[in-house]
């Protein structure tokens, strides 16, 4: 598949391994950097979503979209495993659920730019998963140096999910990505809660970035089965 993201907002903040661990798939070891693991809430929208070789369909492929996530590392490589991911496009949060087998839930969403400002509402339906706030960039783009937590938290290449104690990984291709340090103001953000994650009282490490072009391979074993 091919995808353009935009707008994107990297909300993250750090917790004790152990609490972010009983929400993660057994079969993953969790990544964690100075010794906290990271839970990261991040809105974005989507534009040019289409498969290899057809065309953007009308109506599908251009939508808000709003990830919980964590890192992991399996057979050593670093990679995403997503608690959810809320989305305005109810055939694409089929298909993901379908093909990809992630936790993807429907959403009434909506995301507009007024004077440099990023303004985002996401509404999961029938749960109370809400974001609401407002964000954008107040630093210029830098790329983020090797082992450096900004590097931990948003340059990873695959992500990874688990059915029937298989691990599947799929690929993902970008540039690397032109952060900027950002502000933001959340007026309503129980998203990691709906995933019994409960965020610490401290302001979020920020970071903005406008867009990016990426490609996802589909998704394929790792091999074979986890044994219990």
């Amino acid at each position: 598949m091919k995808q353009t993201w935009h707008d994107l907002l990297f909300a993250h903040w750090p917790l004790p391994p152990a609490e972010v661990q009983a929400q993660v798939p057994v079969e993953l070891p969790l990544d964690t950097y100075d010794g906290h693991a990271w839970v990261g809430v991040i809105p974005f929208w989507m534009s040019g979503v289409r498969g290899r070789g057809i065309p953007p369909l009308p109506g599908l492929s251009r939508f808000p979209e709003l990830n919980v996530r964590t890192y992991v590392t399996y057979q050593g490589k670093p990679g995403v495993d997503f608690f959810s991911l809320d989305a305005a496009n109810l055939p694409a949060v089929r298909a993901a659920r379908r093909f990809f087998h992630l936790p993807y839930f429907y959403a009434s969403m909506n995301a507009r730019e007024d004077a440099g400002v990023i303004h985002y509402r996401s509404e999961r339906k029938r749960v109370a998963a809400e974001f609401r706030g407002s964000y954008r960039p107040i630093a210029p783009v830098r790329r983020s140096e090797k082992n450096s937590l900004e590097y931990f938290l948003t340059e990873r290449y695959c992500l990874y999910t688990v059915r029937d104690r298989n691990v599947y990984r799929c690929e993902i291709h970008h540039e690397p990505w032109p952060l900027q340090q950002a502000e933001a103001c959340m007026e309503v953000n129980t998203m990691a809660a709906a995933a019994g994650i409960r965020l610490p009282e401290r302001l979020p490490y920020l970071h903005f970035a406008k867009r990016l072009e990426v490609l996802i391979w589909p998704l394929r074993p790792t091999g074979h089965p986890i044994e219990p």
